[in-house]
């Protein structure tokens, strides 16, 4: 069976659980209690995604941290 690799972004949200999202699957995101289950649930949620309609042709280049001046609460805490 052929496979398709996407990169996945977790977060920890201030609620505690784990948010996961696709940036080159518009609307694909899911949350669990874990990573794990967080991990578990991107995959069918990436399934179900690519039911409405395929992926955008276009590979995730990476991530960058950008500073700005602070001006009003402060960011939470870098784990």
């Amino acid at each position: 069976m052929k496979t398709n690799t996407y990169t996945v972004v977790i977060e920890k949200g201030e609620d505690g659980y784990y948010v996961a999202s696709v940036p080159a699957i518009p609307k694909c995101h899911t949350q669990g209690k874990t990573v794990a289950q967080a991990m578990e649930r991107i995959k069918e949620v990436i399934a179900l995604c690519l039911e409405e309609e395929p992926a955008p042709r276009y590979q995730l280049v990476g991530i960058q941290t950008v500073e700005v001046p602070f001006h009003g609460r402060p960011a939470p805490a870098q784990a």
